[in-house]
Order: structure tokens, then sequence, then C-alpha cells
């Protein structure tokens, strides 16, 4: 498991080539927060997605340099369109409100992931940790 630490810190500068995310969230005030976050780190397009479907949708429509995936949408995970992501090299991370006790399927054990609530340091390290696995 890679988690994020909430006392780890990274610059804003660490995660300047991620230019383009696709949050998927199905918590709105949740997604937004993402949102902000991310734009102060130096990420200019962020996209969000409230299902999956809408998350298959924007990625046929552009290319994502990362997916923020929450583990649980309501009536379904995103580990469907985790492994969709994975198909087309997409890089992506998790975020999931239920910390160790989230069941993950084995080819997705090793990714990384930030618990909620996050912050901006903990995204920023999840971003530079992306960051360097792209150069």
């Amino acid at each position: 498991m890679h988690w994020i630490q909430e006392d780890t810190f990274v610059t804003p500068s660490d995660v300047a080539p991620i230019k383009r995310i696709l949050v998927l969230e199905d918590n709105f005030i949740i997604a937004m927060e993402a949102e902000d976050i991310l734009r102060s780190l130096g990420v200019e397009h962020v996209e969000i997605a409230t299902n999956a479907q809408q998350a298959r949708q924007l990625a046929g429509e552009h290319a994502f340099d990362f997916a923020l995936l929450d583990v649980n949408l309501g009536s379904e995970t995103s580990f469907a369109f985790a492994d969709e992501l994975s198909a087309r090299g997409t890089p992506f991370g998790f975020v999931t409100g239920y910390g160790e006790s989230a069941v993950f399927p084995p080819a997705l054990r090793s990714l990384p992931r930030i618990t909620k609530p996050f912050n901006e340091d903990m995204m920023a390290t999840l971003l530079a940790a992306v960051s360097a696995n792209r150069r």
C-alpha cells in the first residue's frame, strides 16, 4: 500500500507537470474541495464526474494526466473504471473515507491513495509521486 501521510510536504512546483486531472467523486462538496486544492497546486484543468458513467464520457473526450478516484460511489465502486484507466495508460490514485479497512482488488492495492479528509499537503504528495513516475 502507498498511503500518503498527512505530515508530508511538497511544494506546488513539484507537481507542475500535471495539467489536466479527472476527479471522480460522488460528493460534490468534496469534489469542489479537491478542485480548489488541485488548482492551488497549479493544475490548470480539473474535470469533475460524480459517477463512473460521467467519468467514462470525460475520459473519452479528454486526455488526462491523472485521475483521482473516490473508491465508494454509492451504488458502485470506481475499481472497474480504474481498470479502464490502466488499460489506457492513464495514471490514477484513490481517495477513500474508509482508511485501511477499504478492500482493494489485488491489482490495485499498490496504487497511491489518500484518506478523507484530505488536505493540500496530502494531495501535493500524491501528485508529486505521480509526476515522478511519469518522468
